[in-house]
């Protein structure tokens, strides 16, 4: 071996072993060996307890019915099936509480930095309540005591475009009624969520420098110009790395639907385990679809990120 050979395979080997690297690569065998322990000693316990690792009861017939399928299914469909209904279920509502739960941080947020005293206390009183109570009390409250108070169907309050009634909603161009469940859930998680996403909007417009916004007005823009096109650019550069954490909660939030009795893939799963009494082997299906769920959020907000960062040279 020549001797520039070995001095760069001499300076790579210094490289790749130091400290950094040794302890990365301690640590990754330890989880990796702390994994199959715990495996084992799941499966060993099930084997004692007569059990077994198996998801072949997933074909088996759910026999319970689903108040509310975005598809059509029965009592006599498989295990898969209904809790492919709770998915869907679970992704409805979870998406439609992020859109809506943002658009309601941001009012809310840009409402916390208004001129006006008046509509100023009004969202501090808004974000100081709602953060500041368990979002499961919510959910009682928006459930029980809006909607369970609603009239009966025959004596439905009608609106024009859409008909109110304890049964949920009825939207006369779309000819379709959302349960009240699932209005209760979305109305809890948005309110909830839009609460801590006005704060994150709020500290991220004050993390811009007062005279971009002096500069603006120098221009001749007025505050909503300023604002949507000055201010707000440069703060979703803060406010996106935070927005993910919270729409993170309210995927994993979402599982409290069972509170209120909407039918989301953590009830169909619970009522999977009480009626097939493989408890670990269907927590593992929802463990598994939870991560899975997050993980795609935080994957898509990592892109969204980027896109906003400063490209430094």
């Amino acid at each position: 071996m020549s001797a520039s050979n070995w001095k760069f395979a001499t300076s790579f080997t210094k490289q790749f072993w130091n400290w950094r690297t040794i302890t990365q690569l301690v640590f990754l065998a330890v989880a990796i060996t702390c994994s199959i322990l715990a495996w084992n000693t799941l499966a060993r316990n099930m084997r004692n307890s007569g059990l077994a690792i198996s998801f072949d009861f997933l074909s088996d017939p759910a026999s319970f019915d689903i108040a509310d399928t975005p598809f059509p299914y029965k009592a006599s469909d498989s295990y898969t099936r209904a809790l492919q209904v709770g998915l869907i279920n679970s992704l409805k509502a979870i998406s439609i509480s992020i859109a809506s739960a943002t658009v309601v941080g941001i009012a809310v947020g840009i409402s916390r930095l208004s001129q006006n005293w008046l509509l100023k206390q009004i969202a501090r009183i808004y974000v100081e309540i709602l953060r500041n109570t368990p979002l499961l009390l919510q959910l009682f409250f928006w459930y029980s005591a809006i909607f369970l108070t609603l009239p009966s169907t025959g004596d439905a309050i009608s609106l024009g475009f859409a008909t109110l009634a304890k049964d949920g909603i009825t939207i006369a161009a779309l000819k379709t009624t959302i349960s009240s469940e699932f209005c209760a859930l979305v109305l809890g998680l948005t309110m909830f969520s839009s609460a801590f996403i006005a704060e994150i909007v709020r500290g991220g417009i004050l993390s811009v420098a007062k005279g971009q916004t002096e500069a603006a007005k120098a221009l001749g823009m007025n505050s909503f110009q300023t604002m949507r096109k000055i201010v707000l650019p440069q703060a979703l550069r803060v406010i996106i790395p935070s927005l993910t954490s919270q729409y993170v909660n309210i995927a994993k939030n979402s599982s409290l639907a069972i509170a209120i009795g909407y039918t989301d893939i953590y009830r169909v799963a619970s009522t999977t385990i009480n009626q097939t009494g493989r408890p670990v082997n269907v927590i593992l299906i929802i463990m598994g679809t939870y991560l899975a769920i997050s993980l795609s959020i935080s994957a898509s907000m990592n892109l969204l990120n980027r896109q906003f960062q400063i490209v430094e040279r």
